[in-house]
């Protein structure tokens, strides 16, 4: 279970499953089981900007700091993501 980086922000592990690759590119965001039962799921458009499909257990903060990480850093994951994927960003 790839994770696009081995340290938690605000408090969650970002990642995806071997399962996820058919779809366009997202993020989960879990803290303990990776997993996408309980995680949170956010597709990831061509500027960073995400849509937050599932919001698992977490709260608005958690879900606003989280949506400006991965615009921070959208295309490093881009890149951890196509080594999995051929599907691109969301809405392309």
């Amino acid at each position: 279970m790839p994770k696009y980086y081995e340290f938690k922000v605000a408090g969650y592990y970002l990642y995806f499953t071997s399962f996820c690759t058919v779809e366009c590119m997202h993020v989960h965001a879990s803290d303990r089981k990776l997993t996408e039962s309980g995680s949170a799921k956010f597709f990831v458009k061509d500027n960073g900007d995400t849509v937050l499909q599932n919001r698992g257990v977490l709260n608005d903060r958690e879900i606003l700091k989280i949506q400006q990480f991965i615009k921070d850093n959208y295309k490093d994951m881009y890149i951890r993501w196509a080594k999995y994927s051929n599907n691109g960003f969301y809405e392309k």
